[in-house]
């Protein structure tokens, strides 16, 4: 069993933009341009909506496990009035030193559970002001676990204060569930999602473990209690899985363990104003549209103790017309994710100011808002 750092998404190493990605993000522009602009186009309805000529683009926001030293260094550099902006707001609103944690922060203090969520967060809100200042305009959003905030505050549910405080609270409290409970997680590659359900029915004995991610269609992750999770990977590998790999978390992510904190994060989703979504939004705890601002309170608190089902949320989105998926926020976690979900996706990451300059070169301007699905 490989053993590697990592949380709740597993992913290669990130790496710096080649001249090869730039051009891609270059050549996919240019195809943007001759497209109607970002968000023309939507069309209404919960069912898979009307497929339209043009491009319309899923912005998809990353969750725990993208965080990396230096993440936001190129950004605050490159982008003072927008990227700087945000991450000043961030640490006001905070009283974390967040600009230097994302600037130059270590790799352990980035992994704290209490700081990585707010960080991430912090980096995705700033991409997305850029992009926004730039001209850029999603059809529609879906966050990956800790991304749905980020999403949240792109589709007009959240403003950026409440995310920040939101996230850095649900980090805290899931800190407190891994400091007193023996939890794990591990990816499983290489076997159906419905083998790994299998396996989580047929373990007995050695406690709670329940899926928590379906990332793509040959990663699964697990959580649970420690012994339970090791009996899985036993188990998996014995299966024929390619690799499993015991994720670098601290604490056991989606899974009923989270239940005890759900009631205390309920009341701090209380103290915030939820807005009606201003784009359709996609859960990724549900795979369909979310219409109103109270059913993503409830989902909120859901999302705590189910399953992360990327891959039927990628699909839906496909499926109702989206065929340009942009990553916004640190890392290329969901770029990958997207590619093995659905091959012939065109997918973009905008971990590197290069990628983001790219797109913005020739993305639309003055995009129609879409119609949110009713």
């Amino acid at each position: 069993m490989t053993r590697i750092p990592g949380t709740a998404t597993v992913h290669r190493p990130d790496t710096k933009v080649s001249r090869a990605e730039v051009a891609r993000a270059e050549a996919l522009g240019a195809q943007v341009s001759q497209a109607p602009a970002f968000g023309a186009g939507q069309t209404a309805g919960g069912a898979a909506g009307e497929r339209v000529p043009g491009t319309r683009c899923l912005a998809m926001f990353p969750g725990q496990g993208s965080q990396r030293p230096g993440m936001a260094a190129d950004l605050v550099r490159r982008y003072p009035d927008t990227a700087g902006q945000i991450f000043a707001m961030a640490d006001d609103v905070l009283g974390l030193p967040l600009t230097k944690l994302c600037v130059s922060g270590s790799a352990e203090e980035l992994r704290r559970t209490d700081v990585t969520q707010p960080a991430i967060a912090a980096t995705s809100l700033a991409v997305l002001e850029v992009l926004r200042a730039g001209g850029f305009e999603a059809s529609g959003v879906a966050g990956h676990s800790l991304g749905e905030y980020a999403a949240l505050a792109a589709a007009g549910v959240l403003d950026a204060q409440s995310v920040l405080r939101l996230v850095r609270r649900r980090g805290e409290l899931m800190a407190e569930v891994g400091s007193r409970t023996p939890g794990a997680m591990a990816a499983v590659i290489g076997l159906p999602a419905e083998r790994v359900e299998a396996l989580c029915r047929d373990v007995t004995g050695t406690g709670v473990v329940e899926i928590a991610n379906y990332n793509d269609p040959g990663q699964t992750v697990v959580s649970g209690l420690t012994e339970a999770v090791a009996h899985i990977e036993t188990l998996a590998a014995r299966a024929g899985a390619e690799r499993i790999v015991r994720l670098d978390v601290g604490a056991p992510f989606h899974c009923s363990l989270m239940r005890d904190i759900e009631a205390e994060f309920g009341v701090e989703l209380d103290r915030h104003v939820f807005a009606e979504p201003q784009l359709p939004v996609l859960s990724a705890v549900t795979s369909s549209y979310v219409r109103r601002a109270e059913e993503v309170r409830l989902l909120l608190r859901r999302q705590l103790v189910e399953p992360v089902r990327w891959v039927d949320t990628v699909r839906r989105a496909v499926a109702d017309g989206h065929n340009l998926l942009v990553e916004v926020g640190p890392g290329r976690v969901l770029t990958g994710f997207a590619k093995r979900i659905v091959p012939d996706v065109r997918a973009l990451g905008t971990a590197r100011p290069q990628a983001i300059d790219a797109l913005l070169a020739t993305a639309g301007q003055g995009a129609s808002r879409p119609a949110v699905p009713a």
